[in-house]
C-alpha cells in the first residue's frame, strides 16, 4: 500500500452515558445511575486525545463529531473545555464544523444556548418520530411535544445548522403516519434530516423480542413516499438516509467517512481509522468500551481495546462500503489516493456491477444507479470475496459496520 498524501482528518468524541437504553440502540450506551463523571470523563477523553497525537501531528482537523449516548446531559462548561483542549492540539481548519447529538427534553433543550457559546455549531436532535404512538414503541423517553419544543429551542438558540434524526417503517406505521412525521420536521425548515429505516439488530432488546414490523413491500412504499416529500421540499439526497438544504448543509464529519478520511476516536468504545503513509499502512483502533474500564485505562496504552492494520483488499472494500452509499459516488482518483491500492484492481467486478445495471462509470465519477442505491447489498456483495485474496464471504456486505458511530 503507497499513499502519497494524508486524507482530510476529523475527531470523533464517545460520551457514552444516556438516561434510559432505547430497545433498538446497539450502539455503546449505558444508562447513568446517579450522576454522570462529567468532569473525570473529560479528563478522561483529553489523556486519550493526548497519546492519540503522535501519529497525527501537524494534520488540519475538519469536523468534531460528539456522539453517544446522550451527549447533551454534559455539562456545557466541560464540553467547552473540551473543545478548548483540542483547539490547542490541532490547528483546526477555520470553517469546521462542530457537532453535538442531543435528545429531546426539558433538562438538555434548555442547555442548547450554553452549547453554542462552548463551540458547538451544528446539533444533531434524536427526534426519531413526532408521533406519541411511535415514540412509546419505541422506548424513547420524550413524546411529540417535547421534541417539537426542542427543535424550537435549538433554532432560537441560534443553530443555523440543525439535523432531525428520523426512522421510519416503525411498529404499526403506514405510508400516512410517516409522511406526518416528515411533514413535521420539514414545517421547521432545518438544514439537515437523517431518515432512515429501523432495523433490529443483535444484543438489543428488539432482536430478542422483535416488534411488528410493517412488510418489505410496506417499507418500499413509505420509503418511495417520503423520498418524493422531501425532494418536494427542497431537499436534496447525498447519502443513502443523509438529506440537505443544500451542498452547504451536509455533514462534512459524515462525507469524511463516507469518503475514507481518517478520523481520530477517543472515549469508551470509540473506533478510530488512521493512515501512516510512511509505513504504508492504515490501522484501526477501538477504545474499551465500559465507561469505568476507560475511566482507569485511558491514559495508558490499555486504552485500546483492539486495534489492527487493514489489508490492500480490506482497505478497498471498506473504502466501496463507505463510498458507494453516495449518490454523487467517488472521483477515480479517490480510490488509490484513500486505500493505497490501484483501482484497476477492481476492474472484474466493476465492469460486472455495471452490466447488470447497478453502478455507472465515466471520466468524473464511479457511482451507483438509483437501482443500485435500493439494491446496496447487492452491489456491495459484488466486491466481496472476489478472490482469494478478499478473504470475505459473498454475505459481507450485508454484515459489516465500518462506522459505528451513529447518524448524523
Amino acid at each position: 500500500m503507497e499513499f502519497h498524501a494524508n486524507p482530510p482528518l476529523a475527531l470523533y468524541v464517545h460520551l457514552p452515558w444516556c438516561v434510559r437504553k432505547c430497545p433498538y440502540c446497539d450502539f455503546n450506551s449505558h444508562e447513568a445511575r446517579g450522576d454522570i463523571p462529567a468532569r473525570a470523563y473529560v479528563d478522561a477523553l483529553i489523556a486519550d486525545l493526548e497519546q492519540e497525537l503522535p501519529d497525527v501531528w501537524g494534520r488540519p482537523l475538519e469536523t468534531i463529531f460528539i456522539g453517544g449516548g446522550t451527549p447533551s446531559l454534559f455539562p456545557p462548561e466541560e464540553i467547552a473545555r473540551l473543545l478548548a483542549r483540542v483547539r490547542a492540539y490541532f490547528n483546526p481548519a477555520p470553517d469546521i464544523e462542530v457537532t453535538l447529538e442531543a435528545n429531546p427534553g426539558t433538562m438538555e433543550a434548555g442547555r442548547f444556548a450554553g452549547f453554542r457559546e462552548a463551540g458547538i455549531n451544528r446539533l444533531s436532535l434524536g427526534v426519531q418520530s413526532f408521533d406519541d404512538t411511535s415514540l412509546r414503541a419505541l422506548g424513547r423517553i420524550h413524546d411529540g411535544a417535547a421534541a417539537r419544543a426542542a427543535v424550537a429551542s435549538a433554532l432560537d438558540a441560534g443553530f443555523d445548522s440543525v439535523n432531525l434524526d428520523l426512522m421510519y417503517a416503525l411498529p404499526g406505521q403506514d405510508i400516512a403516519a410517516a409522511r406526518a412525521d416528515l411533514e413535521a420536521a420539514t414545517a421547521f425548515d432545518p438544514a439537515h434530516l437523517s431518515w432512515y429505516q429501523l432495523t433490529l439488530e443483535p444484543n438489543t432488546v428488539f432482536w430478542s423480542r422483535p416488534p411488528r414490523l410493517p412488510d418489505e413491500d410496506a417499507q418500499a412504499d413509505i420509503e418511495a413516499a417520503g423520498r418524493t416529500l422531501l425532494a418536494a421540499a427542497g431537499y436534496s439526497r447525498y447519502e443513502v438516509s443523509a438529506w440537505a438544504r443544500g451542498t452547504g448543509w451536509r455533514c462534512r464529519h459524515n462525507l469524511n467517512y463516507w469518503r475514507f478520511g481518517d478520523y481520530l476516536g477517543i472515549g469508551a468504545g470509540a473506533h478510530g481509522k488512521v493512515t501512516l503513509p510512511a509505513e504504508g499502512a492504515i490501522e484501526r483502533r477501538a477504545k474499551v468500551r465500559a465507561p469505568a474500564a476507560y475511566l482507569e485505562r485511558a491514559a495508558t496504552a490499555e486504552r485500546i481495546a483492539d486495534r489492527r492494520r487493514l489489508s490492500a483488499a480490506d482497505a478497498a472494500f471498506e473504502f466501496l462500503l463507505n463510498a458507494l452509499r453516495l449518490p454523487e459516488g467517488f472521483e477515480p482518483p479517490l480510490f488509490a489516493e484513500r486505500t493505497g491500492v490501484p483501482l484497476a484492481w477492481l476492474e472484474r467486478p466493476l465492469a460486472d456491477a455495471e452490466a447488470d445495471g447497478l453502478l455507472l462509470r465515466d471520466v468524473g465519477a464511479i457511482r451507483p444507479t438509483a437501482r443500485g442505491l435500493d439494491f446496496l447489498n447487492d452491489l456491495l456483495a459484488r466486491f466481496a470475496g472476489e478472490t482469494e485474496g478478499w478473504g470475505r464471504g459473498r454475505d459481507a456486505a450485508a454484515g459489516i459496520r465500518v462506522v459505528p458511530q451513529g447518524p448524523a
